[in-house]
C-alpha cells in the first residue's frame, strides 16, 4: 500500500505534464482507449549490408503485408489480377501512373474507381490507429481532404455522400488526381507498418549503405536500430580510428565498392592508390592496392593491440610474428608460407613501425573520414536511433551474440578491470560507444574497433581470421571459431537464462 509521501511523489510527477486533474483524467481515458486498439504491424529487417535496391524493394512492399491487406479487403470483389495491379500501384505509384498514361488516357471513371479502392483500403488500415495518429501520418498538403473522406458516413439525406462525391469531382477537375493517388499510396504504406526494426549491419558489401541511411532518415514511422559489428566499424572509422578506417577500406575494396567511399561520402582513395602503385610490385599474386591496404591495416592493428593488452588478442598480432627471412608465419604450431614476399615498407626489426609516407597517407584518410559531413550525419543517426539491444514486446532484439561459457552460462568478461556479463556487458559496450562518439576519447574510440572483431564483443563473438585470409593459401586456416553462444542459442534454456 502506498504511503502519503509516495502518492505525493506521483502527483508531483503528473503535475510536470498535466496542469490540472481534468487534463490528467483526459490522458488516462485516451491511453486506456488506445490500449484496446489492435496492435500495429512491426517490420523486422536484418543485415541489409549496403544492398540499397533490395532493401528499398522490401521496405516498399512492406514484406508482403500490403498484398495480404488488399486480399483481405478486396478478396470477394476484385480478381487476383486486379489485386496485383492495385498492389503495384501502391508500391510504385509514380512509375505505375506514368505507365498508365503511356498506355492511353486515364478516364474519369477509372480515376474514381482507383480513388474508391484506395480510400476503402486506407479506411481499413487506419482502423487500428487513433484519429490523431492517422492524421499525423497523412501528407500535409492533402491531410484535410483525406481526413474528410476517411470518415465519410451515410446520413439520412445523403448530404455527406454528395459532399464527398463533390470532393472527388474537384480532385479530378483540378487535374490533381495523380498527386492525390500518390499521397494515398504513401499513406497506405505508412499505415501498413507501424514500426520498423533494423537488426544490424547496414554497412559493407553492397554499394549503397549511404542511400539506405538516407532512406532511414526520411522514414516517417517509428524506427529503431540494433547495431551490428559492421556498423560499429564505420562508427570507429568516422571517429578517426585508423584500424577501423583501414578495415572499412579493405571491406569495400574487397567487394569493389569504391562508390560508397568516393561518391557516397567524398572520401578520396587517390593518395592511397598512387602510394600503392608506386611502392608495391604489380607482377605478383596480390594486387598492389590490396598489399598496401593490408600492411597498413595490420600495422595499425598491431599497434592498437599493444596499447590494449586487456583485449587479450595478442595471438591475432600475427603480422609482428612473421619470419621475415623466410616469409612464413607460425600459427598454432604449424608454419605457413605467405602468398607474397613484397613488403617494401616493413622493417624486420620493428615490423609495426609506419614509414613517413604511410603516416601521411593514413592521416589524409583519417581527415577524410572525420570530416565527411554526410558520414557524420549518418553516424549521428545511428547513435540517436540505435543501441546495442532493445527490449520490445517481451522480446530481446540484438545483433551478434551474448558471450556464453562452455557450460552455456553467461561468460564473465573483464571490461576495463570490471567483470561483467549478460545485460551488464551490453550496457557497458553501449555506454563506451556513445562516450567514444561524443568525446573522442582515444581508449573508447579504440574500443569501437574491438566491437567490430573482438572475441568477447557481443557484436562478433568469433576469432577473426583476416590475416589468414589475406596472406595464407591454406583455407583450413580461414575458419573462424565461434563463441559457444552459437552452439547454445537454439536451446530454450539459453533463451530463458537469467
Amino acid at each position: 500500500m502506498k504511503t502519503s509521501s509516495e502518492y505525493r511523489k506521483v502527483l508531483e510527477l503528473l503535475a510536470q505534464d498535466y496542469p490540472n486533474r481534468r487534463a490528467a483524467f483526459a490522458e488516462i481515458i485516451n491511453l486506456q482507449a488506445i490500449m484496446n486498439l489492435p496492435k500495429g504491424t512491426e517490420h523486422f529487417l536484418s543485415d541489409p549490408h549496403g544492398e540499397y535496391e533490395a532493401f528499398k524493394h522490401i521496405l516498399t512492399k512492406c514484406s508482403g503485408v500490403i498484398r495480404e491487406k488488399v486480399q483481405l479487403v478486396f478478396g470477394d470483389t476484385m480478381t487476383a489480377g486486379e489485386q496485383a495491379e492495385l498492389c503495384t500501384l501502391i508500391y510504385y505509384p509514380r512509375e505505375e501512373l506514368a505507365r498508365m498514361h503511356a498506355r492511353g488516357r486515364i478516364y474519369r471513371e477509372q480515376y474514381k474507381q482507383i480513388l474508391d479502392r484506395l480510400m476503402e483500403l486506407t479506411r481499413y488500415l487506419s482502423s487500428k490507429y487513433t484519429r490523431s495518429r492517422v492524421r499525423k501520418a497523412m501528407p500535409e498538403e492533402f491531410a484535410f481532404i483525406i481526413d474528410e473522406l476517411l470518415h465519410a458516413q451515410k446520413d439520412e439525406d445523403d448530404n455527406r455522400t454528395l459532399y464527398h462525391a463533390r470532393i472527388y469531382d474537384s480532385i479530378l477537375d483540378t487535374e490533381s488526381a495523380d498527386y492525390f493517388i500518390i499521397a494515398l499510396c504513401e499513406l497506405a504504406k505508412r499505415l501498413t507498418v507501424d514500426r520498423l526494426h533494423i537488426l544490424g549491419d547496414i554497412f559493407d558489401r553492397g554499394e549503397h549503405a549511404d542511400k539506405i541511411m538516407d532512406l532511414l532518415r526520411e522514414y516517417k514511422n517509428e524506427l529503431d536500430i540494433q547495431w551490428g559489428n559492421h556498423d560499429a566499424l564505420w562508427m570507429g572509422a568516422a571517429a578517426g580510428n585508423l584500424c577501423s578506417i583501414m578495415n572499412c577500406i579493405n571491406n569495400n575494396v574487397k567487394y569493389g565498392n569504391y562508390e560508397v567511399l568516393e561518391n557516397g561520402y567524398g572520401i578520396s582513395m587517390r593518395s592511397l592508390v598512387l602510394f600503392a602503385e608506386k611502392t608495391y610490385l604489380s607482377d605478383d599474386v596480390m594486387d598492389p592496392l590490396k598489399k598496401a591496404i593490408s600492411v597498413l591495416m595490420f600495422k595499425t592493428e598491431g599497434q592498437l593491440l599493444h596499447r590494449h593488452p586487456e583485449y587479450r588478442m595478442d595471438d591475432r598480432n600475427l603480422f609482428e610474428k612473421i619470419d621475415w627471412k623466410n616469409y612464413t608465419v607460425e600459427i598454432e604450431g604449424v608454419t605457413y608460407p605467405l602468398k607474397t614476399k613484397d613488403f617494401p615498407t616493413v622493417d624486420p626489426e620493428d615490423p609495426l613501425r609506419l614509414t613517413a609516407e604511410e603516416e601521411e597517407v593514413l592521416e589524409e584518410l583519417r581527415h577524410a573520414f572525420m570530416n565527411s559531413v554526410r558520414l557524420r550525419h549518418h553516424m549521428d543517426f545511428l547513435f540517436s536511433h540505435g543501441s546495442m539491444y532493445l527490449c520490445v514486446n517481451e522480446n530481446l532484439l540484438f545483433h551478434g551474440c551474448i558471450p556464453l561459457d562452455e557450460d552455456g552460462n553467461f561468460e564473465q568478461v573483464d571490461f576495463w578491470d570490471e567483470p561483467v556479463h549478460g545485460k551488464a556487458l551490453l550496457d557497458k559496450v553501449d555506454e563506451v560507444a556513445r562516450y567514444a562518439w561524443s568525446t573522442g576519447s582515444p581508449d573508447s574510440v579504440d574500443y569501437l574497433w574491438y566491437m567490430w572483431c573482438g572475441y568477447n564483443s557481443p557484436l562478433f563473438g568469433k576469432i577473426i581470421k583476416t590475416f589468414e585470409r589475406t596472406y595464407i593459401v591454406d583455407e583450413s586456416t580461414w575458419k573462424e571459431p565461434r563463441n559457444t553462444y552459437y552452439t547454445f542459442n537454439r536451446e530454450k534454456r539459453t533463451a530463458k537464462i537469467d
